[in-house]
């Protein structure tokens, strides 16, 4: 089967889609599709220009694939569905490039997300909201108003989804955007109040602790719950990551951030590394960032982590130093 048919045999199946099942369906089709990369690239684009709004939104969620899998055609990809913007008002084709937008991850369809943030379709800001964190970066102004606007939404799945993308998916920091996470720990809705609390504890804000404390003991397993605990470091957290099983990974994490005793160990590591590798070289740096846990070694351009070593080598230093030279060196 040619590329165009597979594509019309896509169309005539969106035209049925009537749940989120059978559109899950329509996208694996499309995903498969996509491996062709050049071909699925050159039929999507040029869908983007056909009459039928069904046709151009399948051309984008085809477009949204070829760029998920191939990362050397997603600025092609990004052009194609930006060709759309001037006179595209369909909703459905609105969210399905928006979509795709953030598959590609460009910087160029901040613009058009930030003006779709005040669409009046629901479904296309609930895009949005999902899909802006990926293309803006922390220096954009305007993509962040528009994050911070979409978090008081009156819809509650957008509210949801915007809090989620500005708390865990930016490192935005600042009195607006930390009174607007406060903000959202109050909302009616207990999901968006839970976005709400993590974001605030990973930019290390301590009056997410007793919401965090809480958040930990709530049945549902929630791993950014664990990495909320991680980001604040307290000691009073223990007991209650002491309750998950002790080989979860983010709550080991997030152990040796909260855990006194741990932390300490794990800084006396870091310590003596930087110490070994800094005796016969420069250029080495020890940091760690306020909206991540860990800690990281730098040499140069090239960086580890500092807890990935620690457990690697069973927390002997100088192992640790000589595995990051056989790394310099190899």
């Amino acid at each position: 089967m040619t590329m165009e048919e597979r594509f019309a045999a896509a169309v005539a199946a969106a035209r049925a889609v009537a749940t989120l099942e059978e559109y899950g369906r329509l996208i694996e089709d499309l995903r498969d599709a996509a491996g062709a990369g050049p071909e699925a690239l050159r039929v999507g684009a040029a869908a983007t220009r056909d009459a039928d709004p069904v046709v151009r939104k399948t051309a984008c969620d085809l477009l949204g694939a070829v760029a998920n899998q191939h990362p050397a055609l997603r600025a092609d990809a990004a052009t194609a569905v930006l060709a759309l913007e001037p006179t595209e008002i369909h909703p459905d084709v609105l969210w399905a490039m928006v979509r795709a937008l953030g598959q590609t991850g460009d910087r160029r369809a901040v613009p058009l997300l930030v003006e779709l943030a005040r669409h009046d379709d629901a479904d296309v800001r609930y895009m949005v909201a999902s899909m802006l964190p990926w293309v803006r970066d922390d220096d954009d102004a305007d993509g962040l108003a528009a994050l911070l606007r979409l978090c008081r939404d009156n819809e509650v799945g957008v509210r949801e989804w915007a809090t989620y993308g500005l708390g865990q998916l930016t490192s935005a920091d600042g009195a607006m955007v930390r009174d607007l996470l406060w903000e959202a720990t109050t909302d009616e809705d207990e999901d968006v109040r839970a976005e709400g609390a993590r974001g605030l504890a990973r930019r290390r804000d301590h009056r997410a602790l007793p919401l965090v404390a809480e958040l930990l003991q709530t049945p549902e397993y929630d791993v950014f719950n664990q990495l909320a605990a991680g980001y604040l470091g307290e000691a009073s957290l223990v007991p209650l990551l002491l309750a998950y099983a002790p080989d979860e990974q983010s709550a080991a994490e997030a152990l040796r951030e909260c855990d006194p005793v741990r932390r300490a160990a794990r800084d006396a590591f870091a310590a003596d590394l930087f110490d070994a590798l800094s005796a016969d070289r420069t250029g080495v740096a020890l940091y760690g960032t306020r909206c991540e846990t860990g800690l990281t070694l730098a040499v140069g351009d090239r960086t580890w982590s500092v807890e990935d070593l620690l457990d690697d080598t069973g927390g002997d230093p100088a192992e640790a130093a000589r595995r990051v030279t056989a790394d310099l060196t190899a």
